[in-house]
């Protein structure tokens, strides 16, 4: 039967010739063969897509898991500026204070007027340290290491305009001028003053020793240059506290925003390489938060 339905090669036009395999054709047995290589190829075209689709989304898994590190090592290192920053502002308020009370009693008729006395009967003269300045420096270790990987992308742009804020943001920029280039000019012209006039002035110039203060203090009281150098340097450290405090608000606001977002993807469940968001019967145990800001954000609420 077969065969009667199936024509020679010779007897068939140039293109069913063109697809014929064998001595005869059959249009059951073309339309069979058809039939199995498609299904050939949507096997093969389908399980290309599929393991090209399993290679893909493993690597988005690796991506995730590498930005929850990341995004735990900012929050981590925000937590370390923030302490930073506080010891700074301590730091800022003692400095200030002890330079304010200086400048009080500049001009009173007392030989110890430049000498400052602490509790075991220690006497020390403030302006024997002046020219020393401590440029604000908060750690940025892990921040320029995702930087420098090609990472940072993957924290997304909202994300990463709050974190770039902190470590490369205008506040940040101007605190770092405020507390090195400001400072060190207002310190260069002290010394500048101390080596182009008072050491034709004074016999000796020997600024670490308390003597020189007390024996030359009629002179230096008289020196408005200095004075008005001090006064300018104590109001550039007013407002560098003004700065740093700002500073330190942004920070916490943004520790907390990375805190909400850890665990956000923390309470996610994952199953083999695909995440899901985690329901609210089934909540993860809240384990991002360092116990430390726990502790302070209970305080606070008392």
């Amino acid at each position: 039967m077969s065969k009667e339905k199936s024509k020679k090669r010779n007897e068939l036009n140039w293109w069913l010739r063109l697809i014929t395999l064998g001595d005869r054709f059959s249009y059951q047995d073309f339309f069979d063969r058809f039939k199995k290589g498609f299904v050939e190829f949507l096997i093969v075209f389908f399980g290309v897509l599929v393991s090209f689709s399993v290679e893909q989304q493993g690597e988005e898994f690796g991506d995730r898991e590498s930005n929850i590190d990341n995004l735990v090592g900012l929050r981590d290192e925000l937590i370390d500026m923030h302490e930073y920053t506080l010891e700074y502002i301590e730091q800022n308020e003692l400095i200030t204070g002890l330079y304010q009370e200086q400048y009080n009693r500049w001009d009173q008729d007392n030989d110890s007027v430049f000498i400052s006395y602490e509790p075991f009967e220690f006497h020390y003269a403030p302006m024997t340290y002046y020219t020393n300045r401590d440029p604000f420096n908060p750690p940025r270790v892990v921040y320029d290491a995702i930087k420098l990987d090609g990472t940072f992308r993957f924290l997304g742009s909202d994300i990463g305009r709050l974190i770039n804020d902190n470590y490369d943001g205008t506040d940040l920029k101007y605190l770092i001028i405020n507390t090195d280039k400001e400072e060190k000019a207002l310190i260069d012209d002290f010394s500048y003053r101390l080596g182009h006039q008072w050491v034709f002035d004074l016999e000796k110039i020997d600024v670490e020793s308390n003597e020189f203060w007390i024996e030359n203090r009629k002179y230096i009281q008289e020196d408005h240059f200095v004075k008005y150098n001090l006064f300018k340097r104590i109001e550039l450290w007013i407002q560098i506290r003004e700065q740093l405090e700002a500073y330190d608000v942004n920070i916490q606001k943004n520790i907390q925003i990375l805190n909400n977002v850890i665990k956000e993807k923390e309470s996610e469940f994952v199953v083999i390489w695909w995440w899901f968001s985690r329901p609210d019967w089934l909540q993860a145990s809240p384990k991002s938060e360092p116990e430390e800001l726990q502790d302070q954000e209970q305080l606070a609420d008392q």
